[in-house]
């Protein structure tokens, strides 16, 4: 798994792919917590390169969405593929974090915040 933030204004892009599961899990959560940590307004994860993600990282993700509501700001997703999106409608992830269908999309979403 690859994990890049990219800072775009007051948002930091963070890119993932390939798999999110229990064997990388543990660096993509340090990662997210250095970001959220540090990162003002919002967070945008870009999922379109991501092919799987299990419970260990549906947990990892909805972590950094309560630190990131904590701190008065907000975590949203992109780009989910149809297998990955299957995974958040299936377990109700879908209901509790904001989705968007572009990174365009959540980039826009997050500048009005």
């Amino acid at each position: 798994m690859a994990i890049d933030a990219l800072p775009d204004g007051a948002t930091v892009l963070v890119l993932a792919d390939q798999r999110l599961d229990r064997s990388n899990t543990g660096i993509f959560n340090e990662e997210l917590e250095s970001i959220t940590g540090n990162a003002g307004r919002a967070v945008v994860i870009d999922m379109q390169g991501l092919d799987y993600i299990s419970s260990a990282g549906l947990r990892a993700i909805m972590q950094a969405a309560r630190k990131m509501q904590q701190q008065g700001g907000s975590l949203a997703l992109c780009s989910l593929s149809g297998d990955v999106r299957a995974v958040f409608e299936t377990s109700g992830f879908d209901q509790l974090i904001v989705i968007h269908p572009t990174r365009a999309d959540a980039v826009t979403a997050a500048a009005d915040v």
